[in-house]
């Protein structure tokens, strides 16, 4: 299986160098071999796959300042790995959007340097701006479907803008659909579907051009919790396929349930990064009385 680094041009992505995975069994020693043959019914165990080339994500020391002195993010530094699923959790004004806004390079960071696959955002010049953006897949919190088109007309629409023909669109259009869900919902129109309904929509439409990245800011944030059990298993599935999921979110039963990586944020820094972690960490009677004294972080009554 082969993946591949991709850059940006005024012609979109273009392939850059080979990433190759390593044969499993090429690491697989003589006497464990010499092990099965005597008991073929043990199922050998599942090789971790070995990491190469660069970060699909990459920020180093990256801070934002708004105007007027409002700190968006402040000297993060972190790496997401290709293939990765990462949920990116803090409270309101922690800088979950401004990281996602920084991504899409609907901002630029104040100091420091962001790659994606590699490619140092600060090196995309403003006219292949769109093009780097439809490469990566984003689904919003409130959906951004056009109204006056079809489920499938929406989902079209983005091969559309990339320069897919005729024959493409009516071969992917139809495979995404079904993957999502969406097979008799293609002539609806979205006031026509639910809430859970036009998410999917919104994800059909990211993960069309099958993009090495996908970004989800507050996916379920409009959605009952059984809606949102669906949603963030497609995102699951989507992730399986190789595509590396970055979602923002406040659904703390949600990040509970799948133990995926947790990246926590408060008051733009990057406070926690944890393998397999929970919304929130447990604090220890020390930590949570250091909190208590701390100014503006006593709540009422205490």
């Amino acid at each position: 299986m082969q993946t591949t680094l991709q850059g940006v041009t005024a012609r979109g992505i273009v392939p850059d160098s080979p990433l190759r995975c390593p044969d499993p069994m090429a690491t697989t020693s003589s006497s464990q071999q010499r092990t099965r043959k005597r008991a073929p019914e043990a199922a050998p165990a599942r090789p971790s796959p070995t990491r190469a080339g660069p970060p699909i994500i990459e920020f180093r020391g990256v801070s934002k300042r708004y105007t007027g002195g409002d700190v968006g993010l402040e000297a993060a530094t972190f790496s997401v790995d290709r293939g990765d699923f990462v949920f990116l959790v803090g409270s309101t004004g922690s800088g979950k959007s401004t990281v996602m806004r920084l991504l899409i390079k609907e901002l630029e960071p104040t100091e420091g340097t962001i790659r994606v696959a590699g490619h140092e955002l600060d090196e995309i010049k403003r006219k292949s701006i769109p093009y780097y953006r439809r490469n990566i897949g984003v689904v919003f919190q409130d959906f951004k479907l056009l109204p006056s088109r079809t489920v499938y007309e929406n989902v079209a629409y983005a091969l559309q803008v990339t320069g897919g023909g005729r024959k493409e669109i009516r071969a992917k259009v139809p495979d995404i659909l079904r993957l999502t869900g969406l097979s008799t919902k293609l002539h609806n129109y979205p006031d026509q579907l639910s809430g859970g309904e036009q998410q999917r929509v919104s994800i059909a439409r990211a993960f069309v051009n099958h993009p090495p990245l996908l970004l989800a800011d507050e996916p379920t944030g409009n959605l009952d919790p059984e809606t949102s059990i669906d949603i963030m298993r497609l995102l699951y599935r989507i992730n399986r396929t190789g595509t590396t999921v970055l979602v923002a979110t406040h659904d703390a039963a949600m990040v509970d349930k799948m133990r995926r990586r947790v990246l926590e944020l408060s008051r733009g820094r990057i406070v926690r990064d944890e393998a397999t972690g929970l919304y929130a960490r447990d604090e220890s009677t020390r930590e949570f009385a250091r909190r208590m004294r701390a100014p503006g972080e006593r709540p009422p009554g205490v």
